[in-house]
Order: C-alpha cells, then sequence, then structure tokens
C-alpha cells in the first residue's frame, strides 16, 4: 500500500462511508485502486466497523461509476483536489 499520512487516511476512510463516493473518485483523488481502498479500511477500521462498510458496498451501484444512474452528489473531503 502507498504511503499515506494520518489525514490522508482519515479522509479515504471518511469518503468510503459516503456511499456516492465511487472508488474510481478514491483512485483519482489519492492514486489507490479498489482492492488498496479495502484493505486500508481492514486496517485502518475496527473489525465489526469493517465488515459492516464491506456488507454495505458489495455490489452496491453508486461505489463504481460506470454503474451509477447520476453524476452529481459526490462527496468530498476538505483536503480533496478541485
Amino acid at each position: 500500500m502507498k504511503q499515506l499520512n494520518g489525514i490522508a487516511i482519515d479522509c479515504i476512510i471518511e469518503i468510503n462511508w459516503i456511499d456516492r463516493t465511487t472508488f474510481e473518485a478514491i483512485k483519482h483523488q489519492f492514486n489507490l485502486k479498489e482492492q488498496e481502498v479495502i484493505d486500508l479500511m481492514r486496517k485502518e477500521t475496527k473489525p465489526k466497523s469493517f465488515v459492516m462498510w464491506r456488507k454495505r458496498v458489495q455490489e452496491r451501484k453508486t461505489k463504481h461509476l460506470k454503474l451509477r444512474t447520476f453524476q452529481k452528489g459526490r462527496f468530498k473531503c476538505s483536503i480533496q483536489k478541485n
């Protein structure tokens, strides 16, 4: 996994809990692939929180840009690129 500072890790976790933030947006902002995001969530969150998050995002259309039916409404963390 890439070296990230605590603020970036907190931001990634925060935007991952928002269902409208796609894995592609996280890739663009932080250069992390979907599997790296999953690994980060597994490492940085409590086990029960990780299980709840994974259950929510699996096969959720809003987490994958190509499957979304809407284009606007993506959450932005204060340190994300414009």
